[in-house]
């Protein structure tokens, strides 16, 4: 034992002295505070169990007026229907005649307004007036009443039908289980229904007044509602049907009866904790008045232990985020001797990382000061290394660039002039002024070199030109659609960019079909911060196999031509504004191709240029 001890005292005497003060640190400070975290942890669920209560408590109080404004809302939208003129005549007077009677007359009218008017502003999502009537009496016929009238046939065999049959109740708030599917689909998953009488030649019918709504509105409500994950809230009516639930997987597991959620209201106003499936739960209750409901929030156990827990590890973190930086000042304190030397060690770590900042002129021109010196004379000389190899990297991408767009196909030239010559031939002076000064102005577009970049609207203009041109050659066979937003039109582009790929289009789209003619669509669109082209083509399209190799540079069109141009395009694209961008192909064959180009959205400056 002695020897053990012996040889603790002499690695301790061995230790640099930063690493004793350190030690010391960590000893002083660490056992109080785990001493005090073992008392602390005892208190520390009841403590978040109390806050998650009473702060669940505050929310749900705000939560049920709201609840009960909704059903107020549309109890008010239904009586609004119930008020209008055509309801009065229709379910307070005797109704002799057929109800054509009603076609077209103001009441009509002024019900079609206000129906509408539910309907447009939110506040309903439907409306259904479900009327029993003898089948030889046609029932509403004209356009503003027809989609709200049905007859008796479509309300019965749902769920709300036969609580109507069973009770006298003369109203019902209808969950989305006692809907059918029809209403549900078509109106809304929650209604609130009233039942009524109608006499049609001296007989009683029975109708029914249903305003439907989005249970989405209460669900909302109810998953605002929780501030603890795993917990739930719901809204049960006396049938104990759940009419609408934060979550209901959750609802069903901690369901209560409705009799007992009545008995704890009346005898608590807090939270209850409950025991249901051996889980621990604590559950709170708010009466909804109008149409006598419990909203029920229910928080497990679980989670709030979770949480403490949480709280617990957040305490423990802070305490060694403090306590890092008590080690942080230890080591300052025991280096202070040695700081000089530590501080060119740091900045040389720095070095390391990819940061080259020199350090201030050393004060004292001893080792130590020499040593400063050479590392600030290093960094300089790596500092200016880089920036030459970044600007020979740079010089190269743009000799690469204008290496790319000079590689411009003559064919389309040569081809032109032989149809100007042509044109000449045949005396048709006017084609000919025609054709030269359009290929004028396509060379002058794609011959200037003030600037390698261009606008969409010059770029479209270019494009545009090119397809004149050959249509000149082909009759008036490709027809070109440019649906471009003016708002897009002043934005930059790389010039000879839309051009390339409207003439691979043409050459080895439509020319290939069989009657030699076609669209091609012009459409863009700004997408978060880049701007997307989209070029559609009805011509043969690409084969799947070939697909692939388009933008590669080694692919060949269904002629036997190289789609040099269409790589050279999106290599261009690429160089100047990186991987994310170029172009991306997409192709069905004997229907099309389209070819997206994406660039980042840059607009023109006003002092830049025009071609």
């Amino acid at each position: 034992m002695n020897r053990f001890f012996s040889k603790i005292r002499q690695n301790y005497g061995d230790m640099r002295l930063a690493s004793k003060f350190t030690l010391v640190l960590m000893i002083t400070v660490t056992i109080p505070v785990i001493m005090m975290a073992y008392f602390f942890y005892g208190k520390l669920y009841d403590m978040v169990v109390s806050y998650t209560i009473r702060q669940e408590q505050d929310i749900s109080a705000n939560t049920a007026p709201i609840v009960e404004e909704l059903v107020q809302q549309l109890i008010d939208a239904h009586d609004g229907i119930v008020d209008q003129a055509l309801f009065q005549t229709l379910f307070h007077q005797p109704v002799n005649s057929p109800f054509l009677m009603f076609d077209n007359t103001e009441e009509i009218q002024d019900f079609h307004e206000y129906a509408e008017g539910l309907l447009s502003s939110g506040r309903l999502s439907g409306i259904q007036i479900y009327m029993d009537f003898p089948t030889s009496v046609r029932l509403f016929q004209d356009e503003q009443t027809r989609d709200y009238f049905s007859p008796m046939s479509k309300a019965k065999g749902t769920y709300w039908y036969g609580i109507f049959q069973g009770t006298s109740s003369s109203s019902l708030f209808c969950p989305a289980f006692y809907l059918g599917d029809r209403e549900k689909e078509t109106y809304g998953d929650m209604a609130y229904i009233t039942s009524t009488t109608f006499y049609f030649q001296g007989n009683a019918y029975q109708a029914y007044i249903a305003a439907y709504t989005s249970s989405a509105n209460f669900t909302d409500l109810l998953k605002d509602n929780l501030t603890v994950d795993g917990s739930v809230s719901y809204i049960i009516n006396d049938r104990n049907a759940i009419v609408a639930s934060s979550d209901e997987s959750r609802s069903g597991i901690y369901l209560l009866d409705y009799e007992s959620i009545e008995d704890s209201f009346m005898s608590s106003n807090n939270f209850i904790e409950r025991n249901i499936l051996d889980t621990t739960v604590y559950a709170g209750f708010y009466n909804i008045k109008q149409p006598g409901w419990f909203m029920v929030t229910v928080l497990p156990a679980g989670p709030l232990l979770t949480q403490s827990n949480m709280i617990m590890v957040q305490y423990v973190l802070m305490y060694l985020a403090f306590l890092v930086l008590a080690l942080i000042l230890a080591h300052y304190m025991s280096r202070s001797i040695t700081n000089r030397i530590s501080s060119v060690i740091h900045q040389m770590s720095k070095v390391r990382k990819g940061s080259l900042s020199p350090m201030e002129s050393p004060v004292y021109h001893d080792e130590i000061g020499d040593l400063i010196d050479t590392y600030n004379y290093m960094t300089r000389k790596m500092d200016q290394l880089m920036a030459d190899q970044a600007k020979a990297a740079e010089e190269l991408r743009i000799a690469e660039f204008h290496s790319l767009q000079a590689q411009i196909n003559p064919h389309f030239l040569y081809n032109t002039m032989d149809m100007i010559n042509w044109l000449a031939q045949q005396g048709r002076t006017d084609d000919v002024s025609t054709a030269v000064q359009s290929l004028s102005r396509f060379y002058k577009l794609t011959l200037s070199r003030k600037q390698s970049i261009s606008t969409i609207a010059q770029e479209t203009e270019h494009a545009t030109i090119y397809l004149e041109i050959q249509n000149m050659r082909y009759h008036n066979s490709i027809s070109f659609v440019s649906d471009i937003p003016d708002e897009l039109m002043e934005y930059q582009i790389p010039k000879l960019t839309l051009q390339p790929l409207i003439e691979n289009a043409v050459l080895h789209g439509i020319l290939e079909k069989d009657d030699k003619t076609g669209t091609i669509v012009l459409t863009g669109w700004i997408e978060d911060t880049s701007i997307v082209l989209l070029i559609s083509d009805d011509g043969v399209g690409i084969p799947s196999e070939k697909l692939s190799a388009i933008l590669s540079g080694n692919g060949n069109s269904t002629s036997g031509g190289t789609n040099i141009a269409v790589y050279n395009t999106h290599r261009r694209l690429q160089i100047l504004y990186g991987p994310d961008y170029g172009l991306t192909y997409s192709s069905t064959p004997g229907s099309g191709t389209e070819v997206e180009i994406r660039i980042p959205a840059i607009r023109k400056s006003a002092t830049e240029p025009s071609n």
